[in-house]
């Protein structure tokens, strides 16, 4: 093989990365590159990476995305680690990348150690988030709306020629249309408990992590986790009752108040998901090209859709943007917005049909636009019963106050520290 050597692996994440670079490393020579296009957890490849690199060799951990198609017609190749390995594999991973409308290949350097995996790990929380507004959005045109897959079938495809054009929606109307061998909706007989492989529990547990307001994906990690107690829920089903949903208005306003909260909510993921690769960068030392990511998205992944130019505009206008919601874009977007999510929201909860994505990027946005929030009340309980402290608001930022609210505390308080 010519050297440096280039050796790729993809295999099941954990123990059999581990137990696969313990094999081939008595092959290789000093500068010989391995590569691990599994779906990684990113402090796997920071632990591999350095690992690696102690022996004398280089290490990349790259994420990969595009499924079926993406392996037949170029996915999206986002890798990171060892960087004085890219100048050896950019040309074969740009060669067979996805490409945007400009030739623009869907693959760049991400970045040290498990930058790569990590973007990767995000791609499919964000994943995880778009399917799960998708899925809440159908769930409200068959449940509330009472419409058939026909029917459906011809809104995701108007959909997906608009502003939503993406692989998801696309998809979803395509699931729409298929027939079984009676000529009925193959989707109606599909079983619905969901499965999940751990890259969206790992992008939640990161933003617990890291302190990241991450509402969106985790509910769409726990959505999936409820629909997999399908058994009890059966059972619940027969025991607890609540509102039957019932439709009398215009079926055509509210399908566009329903095209409209879909595309406010998919704002709320990705900036979610974006403020909390930027608490990442800054926690690990990465230096990440927040544009360049979107454009890696554009093509050949799950995710890739005609949004994903907006956003790169976004941070192409301004590099240090602290959250999607500000960029004048996606303000005017979601505001605009606003009145036809409330309008899906209040419908939902009315009629007691679950939509909890929907639900919780709402609540983000106002939680983000709210100047107040409660939480003086709830450090006033911490203090009460733990002597936590805290500050005031009239007085100098790090200052800290403990109240003897009992009478019986006397003057000991907490140390303050956040974790």
């Amino acid at each position: 093989m010519k050297r440096p050597r280039k050796v790729m692996m993809l295999v099941k994440a954990g123990k059999p990365v581990d137990d696969f670079i313990e094999q081939i490393l008595p092959y290789l020579e000093p500068g010989d590159i391995i590569i691990d296009g599994g779906n990684t957890h990113f402090p796997d490849t920071n632990r591999r990476t350095s690992y690696v690199e102690s022996k004398g060799f280089l290490y990349i951990g790259t994420g990969v995305s595009g499924g079926e198609e993406g392996a037949l017609l170029g996915p999206s190749i986002m890798p990171g680690g060892s960087k004085a390995a890219w100048e050896h594999v950019k040309p074969i991973f740009q060669s067979i990348a996805a490409k945007v409308e400009d030739g623009t290949p869907c693959c760049d350097w991400v970045g040290e150690n498990g930058a790569g995996h990590f973007v990767k790990m995000v791609h499919n929380g964000i994943e995880y988030g778009d399917m799960q507004l998708i899925c809440e959005a159908y769930q409200i045109m068959k449940e509330y709306l009472g419409m058939s897959a026909d029917e459906m079938y011809d809104v995701f495809k108007e959909w997906n020629e608009g502003e939503l054009d993406s692989y998801l929606i696309e998809i979803t109307r395509d699931i729409m249309g298929y027939r079984d061998e009676k000529g009925e909706p193959i989707v109606e007989k599909i079983l619905d408990t969901a499965g999940q492989k751990g890259t969206g529990k790992w992008t939640a547990v990161s933003a617990l992590d890291l302190g990241i307001p991450l509402t969106l994906i985790g509910e769409a990690v726990f959505a999936r986790c409820l629909s997999a107690i399908k058994d009890e829920r059966v059972e619940a089903s027969k025991i607890l009752s609540g509102p039957v949903p019932k439709f009398d208005g215009d079926k055509k306003a509210f399908v566009n108040d329903l095209k409209n909260a879909l595309y406010a909510s998919k704002i709320v993921s990705y900036a979610q998901g974006y403020a909390l690769m930027s608490a990442a960068a800054e926690e690990y030392g990465w230096k990440l090209n927040y544009g360049g990511i979107a454009l890696m998205w554009r093509g050949g992944c799950i995710i890739r859709s005609v949004f994903l130019g907006k956003i790169k505009e976004a941070f192409d206008n301004n590099p240090e943007l602290k959250n999607l919601l500000i960029d004048p874009f996606f303000k005017e977007k979601i505001e605009g917005s606003q009145a036809s999510w409330r309008r899906v929201i209040a419908a939902t909860v009315t009629n007691g049909i679950p939509v909890p994505a929907l639900t919780t990027a709402l609540a983000y946005f106002d939680g983000y636009r709210a100047e107040r929030l409660p939480a003086n009340l709830l450090q006033a309980q911490r203090d009460y019963f733990g002597a936590h402290m805290y500050e005031r608001i009239d007085k100098p930022r790090g200052e800290f106050f403990h109240t003897n609210w009992t009478g019986r505390g006397g003057d000991t308080a907490s140390s303050t520290y956040i974790v």
